[in-house]
């Protein structure tokens, strides 16, 4: 036994993985907000909060007697990367429909990113030149750089329809951040009929 089996969830008594259904008791979350890690741009989950108007965020944490966090009122919860390409967050897609009942993801590229500093070539060449590594086979070109806002968007949501670990039933939509002024601008939205 390692030094933190003690709190992992499949070890405790009685837990039983192939019962498991969810932890949208304890923690009600629906949307996924895939966003740049830029500090400048961590209003956005806010802003998508206040965009759908029906999403808790921030939220609390539910304490139990003791003291326990066993719980959160929050709705909506992001996954941040270079760029906030979908690409780079399908597992997260995938483990937070399995973790919790998923309705919606959303892909929000925001103004002066540094992904539109590059091109997919230049990253690639940088790493061939610099480091001696051959990154070229290793991500999707087209999700390495954003070279249009509004095609980058569409790109994305586009990925997430077409990937299996994206349930069909979720709602997609695709936003343009101006990280100045904090407006939130639909590009693209992808609802299930």
């Amino acid at each position: 036994m390692s030094l933190f089996s003690a709190y992992e969830y499949r070890k405790q008594p009685g837990f039983d993985m192939n019962a498991f259904h969810g932890a949208n008791e304890a923690i009600p979350m629906k949307t996924l907000v895939i966003h740049c890690f830029d500090p400048r741009a961590v209003e956005i989950p806010k802003a998508v909060a206040e965009y759908f108007g029906d999403e808790v965020y921030p939220g609390e944490n539910i304490l139990d007697e003791a003291g326990n966090r066993i719980g959160h009122t929050r709705t909506l919860f992001s996954e941040t990367n270079a760029g906030g390409r979908a690409a780079f967050a399908l597992e997260s897609v995938a483990a937070m429909d399995y973790l919790f009942s998923v309705q919606n993801v959303v892909v929000v590229h925001h103004s002066f990113c540094g992904t539109t500093t590059l091109t997919p070539e230049l990253l690639i060449g940088e790493f061939r030149d610099h480091y001696h590594a051959d990154i070229a086979t290793m991500f999707d070109h087209d999700s390495l750089a954003i070279m249009d806002y509004e095609a980058s968007l569409k790109h994305d949501v586009a990925l997430l329809r077409s990937s299996p670990a994206v349930p069909k039933h979720v709602k997609l939509y695709g936003f343009f951040y101006e990280i100045s002024t904090g407006k939130l601008t639909e590009v693209v939205r992808d609802i299930p009929a």
